[in-house]
Parts: structure tokens; C-alpha cells; sequence
């Protein structure tokens, strides 16, 4: 590839390469202070011109790398550091097999992590976010690595999407600094990539136990609210949530029984930001 950068992110390393300046530019501002791979890069992204002419003309960028999607729709040269995200998403969700995967966003208190994983919309990117700047180490958005030997939560601190009104809500938390291009009309609108403090970097080789799984809710007019989540509906969320619990058989499967087994968990419903960190103080406070 012309253009290439190479970083660690807890315990993966990523080689991403491009045939356009702009994307390579835009990681390496959004990931600054990242530590360079220690040895052989886990998974390389490639970010190439669906055809040689797409290069100059309208150029359109495809997505590829150790583990591609063949049907995947290229993209716009303005969302290249978008590719560049989705990309090693990808080599996870279809790579990674040293751990058990989950959607899911997890911060750490005193050792111990709260785990928070729920459909899109949910907010557990803003509050995990929010959190991160309030007194957690943030450890993760988009995958929680869950080790299948001892049961602990691996840091995988990349940047946060974060879309539509959970930017302007943490663009008042945080110095414009840490922040990444604003991205828009995107398939999921507005979005701009926050890159986390200088703890979840310094400390992205400490793993945590969980010991709260959180299933948040965000929507206008509900009331607070908690409500206890039984055994059989966590297992069956979890599995919804990880992206390589099939690939990984009898492994992940213990992986998975042991946490849902060993970690209490609960679902909250709210209708703003405030009422749900209120919920999360509350709930930590009980079972942590």
C-alpha cells in the first residue's frame, strides 16, 4: 500500500494501508499517543480502489484486508477513516479466535468492570463515553474480549462512534482535541470518533473481572427504571451479541456459561442521560 500506519490496541495489533493519503492522515490524528505493535500485527486493513479508475475519478473505496466481505458496498473518499474503522471491525468479527467476542462496551472501577452491551440506540457508546471521562477507565466500544481461560475482561480501547446527538453531548465533556473528522450522511448518519483518554491508553494491557452486565435502554418518555434479567435471557442476548461465539464451539460456550452464571445482571430503562448515570451509581454500588 502507498500509505500505512500500524498500531496497538490492547492485545491486538493492526496494519491498515491505503491507496489515498487522506484515511492514513485521519487514523494517525485520531489514534495519536497509540503505541506502535511490539511484534507481528495481528490483522492488516487495506482500503483500495474498487477499480483502477475509482482511484482519480469519484473515488471509491473498498474495504479489505486478511478477511473481506465480498458484497460489501464501497465507500466515499470523505468517510475513508470510516472504512478504516469498519475495516479492522471486520478482521475481528471474523478473525479473532484467542477471544470470546462481544458487542458490547465495558468500563473499569477498582478492578472491576461493568459490562454493557444492547441493540443500536441503546446509548452504551455515549454512556460508557461519558463514564470514561467521569472517574472509569474506559476499555471498550465496540468488542468486549472476554478471556476464555480465567474469565476477565481484555481492554480493546479504539475509538468511539459516536452518531448524531451523542456527539454534541460529549463535544461539551471534552476537548476538541481527542476528536476525529465530523463525518456526515453516513448509512448511520452523523458521526464523529472520540479517541479515549490517556489512562484507557496507558492501561489497555489491564484486564478487569466483570462483575455487573448492563442491558441499557434509551428512549424518549420511558421512565427510570431497573428491571432483573434472568439467567436464560442473558445467555440467549449474549450469543446475539458476540460475533464469533459459533466459530469458537465447546470454548466459547464455557466462556460464555461461566459469565452469565458468575456475573449479576440487569436491564435499565431511560430517557436521559443523567437518569441513567443516577441508575449506574446505584447499581454499582450494590454489586460491586
Amino acid at each position: 500500500m502507498r500509505h500505512s500506519h500500524a498500531l496497538q490496541v490492547g492485545p491486538v495489533a493492526f496494519r491498515l494501508g491505503s491507496e489515498w493519503r487522506q484515511p492514513i492522515e485521519a487514523l494517525k490524528q485520531l489514534y495519536a499517543g497509540y503505541p506502535a505493535p511490539d511484534g507481528p500485527c495481528d490483522f492488516t486493513v487495506r482500503l483500495e480502489a474498487e477499480t483502477p479508475w475509482r482511484r482519480w475519478l469519484r473515488p471509491a473505496v473498498a474495504i479489505r484486508g486478511d478477511y473481506t466481505l465480498p458484497d460489501a458496498v464501497p465507500m466515499a473518499l470523505a468517510h475513508g477513516l470510516l472504512a478504516a474503522e469498519m475495516g479492522m471491525n471486520l478482521q475481528m468479527a471474523l478473525g479473532q479466535k484467542r477471544y470470546l467476542l462481544l458487542h458490547a462496551s465495558s468500563v473499569e472501577r477498582d478492578g472491576k468492570a461493568l459490562l454493557m452491551t444492547g441493540a443500536s440506540g441503546s446509548g452504551k457508546s455515549t454512556l460508557s463515553a461519558i463514564l470514561g471521562e467521569q472517574g472509569w477507565r474506559f476499555m471498550g466500544d465496540e468488542f468486549a474480549l472476554l478471556d476464555m481461560d480465567d474469565g476477565r475482561l481484555h481492554p480493546f480501547p479504539r475509538a468511539v462512534s459516536l452518531k448524531n446527538q451523542a456527539v454534541l453531548v460529549l463535544e461539551e465533556i471534552v476537548g476538541g482535541d481527542r476528536f476525529g473528522p465530523v463525518l456526515r450522511n453516513t448509512p448511520k448518519g452523523t458521526i464523529r470518533h472520540l479517541r479515549p483518554n490517556e489512562e484507557a491508553v496507558a492501561r489497555m494491557r489491564e484486564p478487569a473481572r466483570p462483575v455487573l452486565i448492563l442491558f441499557p435502554q434509551y428512549g424518549r418518555g420511558l421512565q427510570a427504571a431497573v428491571r432483573p434479567v434472568g439467567q436464560a435471557e442473558i445467555f440467549v442476548r449474549l450469543t446475539q451479541a458476540s460475533t464469533n461465539y459459533v466459530a469458537l464451539g465447546e470454548p466459547g460456550y464455557g466462556a460464555l456459561c461461566r459469565l452469565v452464571t458468575g456475573t449479576p445482571a440487569r436491564a435499565i430503562d431511560y430517557s436521559s442521560t443523567e437518569a441513567a448515570l443516577t441508575l449506574i451509581d446505584g447499581l454499582w454500588g450494590e454489586f460491586a
